[in-house]
């Protein structure tokens, strides 16, 4: 297949994020087939059908994020209907470029498409960084929305300097908070220190005190029952990581901590710019593979 033979293309499942995907897809001149948006009235110029016609009748497939739940189904949050692809929608997929995301869970749950041409645009380097902004904007959101005090003042701790770490403590400083970031290597806790943050080594987190809010976003048990123990109950704690996350939910309940979990926050707080960035990402790999 070459790009130019790609003109349709099927967003199928998924939710505001596809949304807008598939919007910014049709404003770029292409046709685009929605498929699992049973509960929409008007899509405007996009078209409106089943996934099975989605799947058929288009030239590349896009799935959300997730794609697939536990049960095989496809994550169409927009329909009522528990859509599980066909034999004859499989068969269909074979012949065409397939965008998912988490490829792994994708053919877990579909293994007969292990020899297709299926994508992770989720795993691609770019669409993670440039996530970072929304999911950062998402997690100041959060913390005002559940913080009793104004951000500029208050003191927070972003644990992790990575992507969203980085931007984060970027935008909290600029909202006068003041902010301390934690790193587990030298090479950031130096970085952390330039750019005029307190540093901490997360590695060496034994109490967590005097800290208004709490931003994690290592994908890993940072705050377990010890040390939920020895952080203050008034602490705000929003998990920014993915699952199974870095908070122990049942021992901040125990010791009543307010905690919360913030996932897919670029689809709940900017799914424009979250569509945006899928469509990016896959026109990328198209532009790679088929250019």
């Amino acid at each position: 297949m070459k790009k130019s033979e790609i003109r349709t293309f099927g967003i199928v499942g998924g939710d505001k994020r596809q949304l807008f995907l598939a919007k910014s897809i049709s404003d770029s001149c292409y046709d685009v087939i929605l498929g699992g948006f049973d509960k929409l009235q008007s899509t405007g110029a996009l078209i409106l059908a089943d996934v099975r016609t989605s799947v058929l009748e288009s030239d590349a497939i896009i799935f959300p994020l997730p794609s697939v739940r536990n049960d095989r189904s496809i994550n169409t949050p927009f329909s009522d209907r528990n859509v599980i692809l066909d034999e004859e929608e499989i068969n269909a997929l074979k012949r065409k470029p397939v965008f998912v995301s988490m490829r792994d869970k994708f053919l877990k749950a579909y293994p007969e498409l292990r020899d297709a041409r299926v994508f992770d645009y989720a795993a691609k380097e770019e669409f993670s960084i440039l996530n970072a902004l929304p999911t950062a904007e998402g997690a100041v959101q959060c913390a005002m929305n559940d913080y009793e005090g104004t951000i500029s003042g208050s003191k927070c701790m972003v644990v992790g300097f990575g992507r969203i770490g980085k931007i984060l403590a970027k935008i909290l400083r600029n909202l006068d908070a003041e902010v301390t970031v934690t790193a587990r290597n030298e090479r950031d806790i130096a970085y952390i220190k330039a750019l005029g943050y307190k540093p901490k080594n997360t590695s060496e987190l034994k109490n967590v005190r005097g800290y208004d809010i709490v931003f994690n976003t290592v994908p890993a048990m940072i705050f377990d029952e010890n040390l939920l123990m020895n952080t203050d109950r008034n602490t705000i704690i929003i998990d920014l990581a993915s699952l199974p996350g870095g908070v122990d939910f049942e021992a901040a309940h125990k010791f009543n901590t307010d905690a919360v979990r913030a996932l897919s926050l670029p689809g709940k707080c900017a799914p424009k710019t979250a569509g945006e960035i899928i469509k990016s990402t896959v026109f990328n790999i198209i532009e790679e593979v088929y250019g």
